[in-house]
């Protein structure tokens, strides 16, 4: 099949949606089909063989200057009037104006595409491509309603109504969803916030679990380092519950000798900078940032133990990448995250989300076990060796992309 797959915004690294286009769209490749991949800023890393045709924003968020005002002379159309005007007013344009923008894009090239991919963009400029005729499917991680809950629930009271505005994007989602012809979620949890976020009929969406490259994410050949925790935050958001991990490692370090590599980008004045010189643990928390995927398949197998606190995800890749290493895994016990790792504590504590405390009883307890944790990296292992891997994401994904071109 010719597949065109859209991803309004693509961080090549550490999770996120950049990885999913990137391993997406080779197992796609590999599995005999002709991909191209349209993307916003940042770009994807993508495998030689598929395309990458570029749809430049006005990158406003990009680092190390985020909420940037453009040069006049960079505005070039209507599209990025509205895109300055949106962040100028406190809200997030990407999804819609890279809608527009593809939109624009794809509308001379009709008849080269089989199917088009959305990726959680959700904007206008899909439906235009549904009525010129293109077949057209979206991938729903998971419904961003659940970042805007937990944002609305930390902000101070002045900051609440700046929330909302930011998050006004997914009135537009929610009806663009519901005009989908198929949804692809990656976990029955995210299915069923879809279908309660934004109305979704349950019988247009299907479940795709992801996948993980097994030959590269791999136990360790060589010994892990005492004490050596690990954590990835694709986005310093409350979503992810960073805090309550720091918190929680402040805790254990009063009992025995620990180290937190924490995967993430974050201000050092920023809450999370913050937050560990209040602690004072800057001694003990490093924060390596772009691994390309053997780095990060290294560190996590240097590690006794990969913790993912959030308050929520959809699916977490972190969390079978580190599977996927051998490493045990200590979780919240939220969204997908159970339905990840199974429920029964054989590859993975799980905790209450948001528990601090629980999260260091947690830690203090899996560190403490040489055995306990060998056995369960070992069952890790092999359950994502069993049920996840890209080349069945790629064939269950153009299985969805059939339903609807025979539609």
């Amino acid at each position: 099949m010719r597949i065109a797959l859209l991803s309004y915004r693509s961080k090549p690294h550490c999770g996120g949606q950049g990885v999913y286009v990137s391993r997406l769209s080779k197992a796609l490749v590999d599995d005999g089909h002709h991909v191209e991949v349209f993307s916003g800023q940042p770009y994807p890393d993508l495998d030689p063989r598929v395309i990458l045709t570029k749809v430049p924003s006005l990158d406003l968020y990009r680092e190390p200057d985020p909420f940037r005002t453009p040069r006049p002379g960079e505005i070039r159309n209507w599209i990025d009037v509205l895109e300055v005007l949106t962040m100028w007013t406190a809200g997030f344009p990407e999804p819609l104006t890279f809608s527009l923008r593809a939109a624009r894009l794809l509308r001379t090239r009709l008849q080269d595409f089989d199917i088009v991919h959305d990726n959680q963009s959700l904007g206008y400029g899909l439906l235009f491509l549904r009525r010129r005729g293109l077949p057209l499917v979206a991938t729903i991680h998971h419904p961003i309603t659940r970042d805007r809950s937990v944002d609305l629930a930390a902000a101070p009271w002045f900051r609440k109504v700046t929330v909302l505005r930011w998050y006004g994007f997914l009135t537009m989602q929610k009806r663009v969803a519901k005009r989908i012809p198929r949804v692809l979620t990656v976990s029955s949890s995210s299915a069923t916030d879809t279908v309660d976020a934004f109305d979704v009929d349950r019988s247009v969406i299907d479940v795709v679990p992801l996948g993980v490259d097994t030959q590269t994410f791999r136990p360790p050949t060589g010994p892990r380092v005492a004490g050596r925790i690990v954590a990835i935050a694709s986005a310093d958001v409350a979503l992810k519950g960073v805090r309550h991990l720091l918190e929680a490692v402040a805790k254990v370090r009063t009992e025995r000798t620990v180290e937190l590599q924490l995967v993430s980008k974050f201000d050092p004045q920023g809450p999370t900078g913050r937050l560990i010189d209040q602690l004072g643990i800057g001694d003990i928390v490093h924060t390596p940032t772009d691994l390309d995927d053997d780095e990060l398949a290294a560190l996590l197998g240097s590690a006794e133990i990969a913790c993912v606190p959030s308050l929520y995800e959809g699916f977490s890749l972190p969390t079978i990448e580190a599977m996927a290493c051998g490493t045990p895994l200590v979780v919240s016990r939220t969204g997908a995250i159970p339905e990840v790792v199974g429920d029964d504590g054989a590859c993975a504590d799980l905790v209450p989300p948001g528990d601090s405390d629980a999260l260091a009883v947690a830690l203090t307890r899996a560190l403490g076990d040489d055995d306990r944790r060998a056995r369960m990296g070992e069952r890790g292992r092999a359950r994502v060796v069993e049920n996840f891997s890209w080349p069945a994401v790629a064939s269950a994904t153009v299985d969805c992309y059939r339903k609807v071109s025979e539609q």
